[in-house]
């Protein structure tokens, strides 16, 4: 799939190199973009243009009051995995933003976390031709017990840049 957008090109050059680099260079690239996640130490394990793969260590920094990875770290977790697959396709000339989350927090969670997205051909196509739209997507959160501790669904939407 050929990008349609700098950050497109930036994965699609790093994807080219073998999986250790691409992995640190892939959570480079996402922690400067994105300074909170990269404060919270979110890191991403695989990125292509239809699925991303991002995991967070359950670290003293993004812990809760018993032990286990904060609400807001997994939403962060569920944002991020999402909002770079879907920022991959965003043409230069528009912006992506969060419109809304939706989490049902359901478990306890134990470890680690991971995050996974998709996004099918079709939903790739709407993104990249439509000037303004938006997109629902599910994040499979789960733990290092293989547990899916919170329900997760993000809704992103993009806008030209220069308003009418």
């Amino acid at each position: 799939m050929n990008p349609v957008n700098k950050l497109g090109r930036y994965v699609h050059k790093i994807n080219q190199q073998g999986p250790w680099l691409r992995s640190w260079l892939l959570t480079q690239l996402f922690g400067r973009a994105i300074k909170f996640a990269g404060t919270a130490s979110v890191q991403v394990a695989e990125l292509d243009f239809s699925h991303s793969l991002l995991k967070l260590k359950n670290k003293t920094k993004v812990q809760n009051h018993i032990g286990s990875v904060h609400a807001a770290a997994m939403s962060l977790l569920g944002e991020s995995a999402s909002g770079f697959l879907v920022g991959v396709h965003v043409p230069d000339d528009r912006i992506p933003l969060l419109k809304s989350m939706h989490l049902d927090y359901v478990k306890r969670s134990s470890g680690d976390l991971t995050a996974q997205a998709q996004l099918t051909q079709e939903q790739i196509q709407f993104i990249r031709s439509t000037e303004k739209g938006e997109i629902s997507i599910k994040v499979q959160i789960t733990d290092s017990v293989n547990v899916e501790p919170v329900l997760a669904e993000f809704v992103w939407a993009w806008v030209p840049k220069k308003r009418n």
